[in-house]
């Protein structure tokens, strides 16, 4: 399984320089986790720095893959990773939510960096 976290999705919707990256995980719907975090922060920033049409389609194109809800246990979890790796909310639901699902988590975030199961590409 994959997880493409929000950075990695807003580069390819935008087409940015590592946008190719994330081409061949992204087009594997049927292997890609999305956790409704990240349905969350991809549609407020395409809102923010488009239209509410884009972010409904870039929605759209997301919930081909398996959407994961936030379920008390990954919560909790990702409470835990938050404590002990010092991270924010929404990265540790992101990591917590690949954990479980045994994902690797594809990403641009420099707090994935050194983190174990996590494809980190340095934005350009």
């Amino acid at each position: 399984m994959n997880l493409v976290d929000s950075s990695g999705w807003l580069e390819y919707f935008a087409d940015g320089p590592n946008a190719d990256y994330f081409t061949e995980v992204l087009s594997n719907p049927e292997e890609l986790i999305v956790p409704t975090i990240s349905l969350f922060e991809v549609f407020k920033v395409i809102l923010r720095t488009r239209n509410e049409n884009d972010a409904i389609q870039a929605i759209a194109l997301m919930k081909q893959g398996i959407v994961v809800e936030l379920t008390s246990g990954i919560a909790i979890q990702s409470a835990r990773i938050s404590y002990d790796k010092k991270l924010p909310m929404a990265d540790s639901i992101i990591l917590a939510t690949a954990q479980y699902y045994d994902a690797i988590i594809w990403t641009m975030d420099e707090h994935f960096e050194n983190l174990e199961r996590v494809k980190y590409f340095q934005k350009k």
